[in-house]
């Protein structure tokens, strides 16, 4: 019957569900016997389904303790599904927040060569699409916003060019990046003042996954002459919307309509 539930593909779901749990993990992985008690099927046809996913790359199996673990093709997917669920689910937010703003919003990633910026929006019909392209971490504000969860080490690796494309100018401080950094964590939202584009104010807050890990940031780019006497106001804003979008992850209530 088409309605009929293909017991392999459930069988091989549920040893993954199992294999990304909280136990799993701390454990460093589930043996066979272990899997099969829980599944309740024989231990055969777990072997089998895991050789599967072993094969897929969806599972490894560790040598030494015979116990398997999610694969690393499970992180690549894991890191496009999150892609397409912030592409599809994210431009209604964006554009609130540009209609309220009246300003250029972004939502951006860190990606290998720096900060990625997957959305761009503006309040007017000129295009000035960002999509695409990618900006430095150390002097954006969605750079450091991405970096909250990040240790003032790694941050300042990244700061010095990790992933971004070109190493820092001559004369920009290490030491007063972090310290930007470690004051943009203490107010949950990161912003700069001309350092990217000379005469513009970026104000970004960080995205987190349903792990409550930043995931994504979300920023707000306009003249200084405007958006310097709302500074907080702006923030604010851009604080709710990108809180909307986590929740929405979480598979929480959005909440109230009145904010982003």
């Amino acid at each position: 019957m088409a309605t009929e539930r293909p017991s392999s593909v459930h069988r091989a779901a549920t040893i993954l569900d199992l294999l990304g749990s909280a136990e799993a993990v701390e454990r460093g992985g589930l043996g066979v016997v272990e899997i099969a008690r829980r599944v309740g099927r024989e231990k055969s046809q777990i072997s089998r389904a895991l050789r599967v996913l072993e094969e897929t790359g969806l599972a490894e199996r560790d040598p030494e303790t015979r116990t398997y673990r999610l694969g690393l093709r499970i992180v690549t997917m894991a890191r496009h599904a999150e892609r397409q669920w912030l592409l599809a689910r994210t431009p209604p937010v964006l554009g609130r927040l540009t209609a309220l703003t009246r300003e250029r919003a972004h939502l951006s990633v860190l990606d290998d060569q720096g900060v990625l910026t997957l959305l761009s929006r503006t309040p007017t019909p000129v295009r000035d699409d960002w999509a695409g392209r990618f900006a430095p971490v150390h002097n954006t504000s969605s750079g450091r916003a991405l970096l909250f969860d990040h240790p003032d080490d790694v941050a300042r690796r990244l700061f010095a060019g990790g992933t971004a494309p070109a190493a820092l100018p001559a004369g920009v401080d290490l030491d007063e990046l972090v310290a930007r950094l470690r004051r943009a964590r203490n107010q949950r939202f990161a912003w700069v003042d001309e350092e990217f584009e000379p005469g513009r104010i970026a104000i970004a807050a960080p995205v987190r996954d349903l792990h409550g890990r930043v995931c994504a940031a979300l920023n707000v780019s306009a003249p200084k002459a405007r958006v310097a006497p709302q500074l907080d106001a702006v923030a604010r804003l851009v604080q709710a919307a990108a809180g909307r979008i986590t929740r929405e992850m979480a598979g929480s209530p959005a909440g109230p309509q009145r904010t982003p």
